[in-house]
């Protein structure tokens, strides 16, 4: 594979986006042209050691492919607001949902493929299930105005009568992994329970409002961040290998949303207790009323279908929950480590 092609990434300086500079860095990709706002000092660690070629700030994106006209061969959109505690929805309209329209409608004019991330938050309350159909976003009622911006992008999205060559729209479910230390409250439940055992050697868990779910039990699909970055280098190089199949098996690279968890929903009780394996302590778990403010948006229970990356020949074995934890705390959270 010819590793001069030319990625932007956007959000690089981000969580996901600065993990996925350093996988397209490990794997010979240099070419990069990175996007965020590079102004946010307590994300500087993520992005200042990376290797690229042109640093632009997100405000300034468009101009400079207006003005420079670089032949670009991949965009891979991980720039997003992410916070959902913040309710005012326009926030999240103009980061979330305007931007893509931008990004997409640059792609579709130079016949860019397009990787963006989407959201398992779109599925809300999980009363439709979780299955990357087409067919059911329009009836999805996200439980939070972040939710809403992303499945309203990718509502836009299907229904374009124009599109990029290849694109791509990938649901993340619950993310965890190095660089995500300057995310504050929305970080992932194993960064919050490293902290509280540092400073009481404790854990604090939500307790359950919701019948049929014991405290600790509620279910989620946890995926560490180095699956997620690898299906996406997956995408884009099949991309650009193959022109839309992909050479091993022929299949083809069908454009469209597709769900990336792992597949396998597991407990905060077990993500709790992998914590502590991680560190090599007898688990201390106490369990605490969940805040009244997202009491009534929370989500009891997700679980990615995989089926559909499987049929495209994505067949990779995915971290478990304690594989995953176990090298996120041992190898980046006990020094704060960056990847």
């Amino acid at each position: 594979m010819d590793r001069t092609a030319t990625i932007i990434v956007t959000g690089a300086a981000g969580f996901v986006g600065s993990c996925m500079v350093q996988y397209l860095n490990d794997k010979g990709y240099e070419n990069l042209v990175l996007v965020d706002d590079f102004g946010v000092e307590e994300k500087r660690k993520n992005w200042e050691n990376k290797k690229y070629t042109q640093l632009v700030e997100r405000h300034y994106l468009m101009d400079w492919l207006s003005e420079q006209q670089p032949k670009i061969d991949c965009v891979i959109h991980l720039g997003a607001r992410t916070d959902t505690t913040e309710f005012n929805y326009e926030v999240h309209r103009e980061l979330n949902y305007n931007y893509s329209l931008h990004v997409w409608k640059y792609c579709v004019q130079n016949n860019v493929p397009l990787i963006y991330a989407s959201s398992a938050a779109t599925y809300g309350d999980g009363a439709l299930g979780y299955d990357d159909n087409h067919k059911v976003i329009e009836k999805l009622q996200p439980l939070n105005p972040y939710g809403v911006s992303k499945n309203e992008f990718d509502k836009w999205a299907v229904k374009q009568p124009f599109q990029p060559p290849f694109w791509a729209g990938l649901k993340f479910f619950n993310v965890y992994g190095p660089n995500e230390y300057h995310k504050g409250r929305m970080a992932s439940v194993i960064w919050h329970s490293f902290n509280q055992i540092k400073k009481d050697g404790l854990v604090k868990l939500f307790k359950s409002h919701k019948e049929g779910f014991e405290d600790g039990k509620q279910l989620r699909d946890f995926i560490y961040v180095k699956d997620v970055v690898k299906v996406i280098f997956w995408l884009m190089e099949k991309t650009l290998n193959a022109k839309g199949a992909t050479a091993e098996t022929g299949q083809q690279l069908e454009s469209g949303l597709y769900n990336l968890g792992t597949g396998t929903a597991r407990t905060f009780d077990d993500l709790v207790k992998a914590t502590y394996a991680g560190l090599d302590m007898q688990p201390n778990i106490q369990y605490i009323d969940m805040p009244l403010d997202i009491r009534d948006k929370y989500q009891y229970f997700t679980e990615a279908n995989m089926q559909k990356l499987q049929s495209i020949g994505y067949n990779e074995p995915f971290y478990s929950l304690e594989e995953g934890v176990g090298d996120y705390v041992r190898h980046y959270l006990k020094d704060l480590k960056i990847f």
